[in-house]
């Protein structure tokens, strides 16, 4: 892989938290093509040959070993599409670190839609982090549709940490997971908005296995004008666990409409869920200004704080 220019070096910054590519395997796609990539003895990542996209597989048994996925969009109006399929072995332990930045400096809109499939085998443990981020002094819009399908095989566990960061002007992101057996799958989701932007999250859980497990948790902020829109829904299909959770702060003309839904089918069925929505408190603003912070200050350092 050639040298990485300024533009992009920021985008791995804000979405992975480096500037150069880690050590190990790794896939970095920018602006609709192959940038660079490297495999691993126990990590492999091969094109699709049939649509565009990739097949990364990672061997039964592979311990304390990372992929990174990165996708970066700096050309005005393009839209990209790719279909990314994980298959994840037998007692693995893996993290895969995956995220999309957008840097739109004209006037078209540049779109990146991600389909990932994750196939997670009998008793893998897999890390999933995947950060959207958009920049760029252009009038076009930036659009990220990030989609994900998840199977958990028996005695699996996954954890899903994903953040919208800032500079999404469109978002809808669809996750539905299917858990065999003991299978546990937890997921974090933090996102931003501000502007005119908007976000809906739609997930679908279905815990198929006896004592299988969900737990999600989705926190937000909506600032200026935006609007977000959360739904979820849990089935429980058998004896398992399930918990739904959404909490968010509205400031200024910001909008949050909450739909948790969980549907018990099955009498061993144990779920919760949960929705909170309101503004700063009050006396939280008063007691940082009191340490000497502005309004402002004040707002950044509680928000910060929330969505960490």
């Amino acid at each position: 892989m050639g040298e990485l220019n300024g533009i992009q070096k920021n985008m791995l910054k804000e979405i992975a938290g480096y500037e150069s590519i880690p050590e190990g395997a790794y896939n970095l796609r920018s602006d609709g093509q192959l940038a660079g990539r490297r495999v691993t003895a126990n990590i492999d990542i091969r094109t699709k040959e049939d649509k565009p996209g990739i097949d990364i597989i990672i061997k039964p048994n592979t311990k304390n070993e990372r992929v990174d996925i990165p996708v970066i969009l700096t050309q005005t109006g393009l839209n990209d599409l790719v279909y990314n399929d994980f298959y994840i072995g037998e007692n693995a332990d893996v993290l895969i670190v995956a995220g999309c930045g957008i840097h739109n400096a004209g006037g078209l809109k540049s779109e990146h839609d991600g389909i990932h499939a994750f196939h997670v085998g009998k008793n893998a443990k897999v890390k999933y982090i995947e950060n959207h981020y958009g920049e760029g002094e252009g009038t076009g819009e930036r659009v990220l549709n990030p989609t994900t399908e998840v199977e958990i095989e028996e005695g699996g566990y996954m954890e899903m940490n994903t953040a919208q960061i800032k500079g999404v002007d469109s978002t809808y992101r669809k996750t539905v997971a299917k858990l065999k057996d003991k299978a546990i799958l937890v997921i974090k989701e933090k996102i931003l908005t501000h502007g005119n932007q908007t976000a809906t999250t739609d997930f679908l859980v279905d815990l198929d296995g006896v004592d299988s497990g969900a737990h999600v948790i989705s926190r937000s902020v909506a600032t200026d004008n935006s609007h977000q829109t959360y739904i979820s829904c849990v089935n429980g299909n058998n004896k398992c666990n399930g918990h739904t959770e959404c909490d968010a702060i509205l400031m200024d003309n910001g909008q949050v409409s909450a739909i948790p839904k969980i549907n018990a089918n099955d009498v061993d069925a144990r779920l919760i869920h949960e929705a909170a929505i309101g503004k700063i408190a009050g006396e939280q603003l008063d007691k940082l200004m009191t340490l000497g912070l502005t309004e402002k200050e004040a707002e950044e350092q509680i928000i910060n704080g929330f969505l960490k």
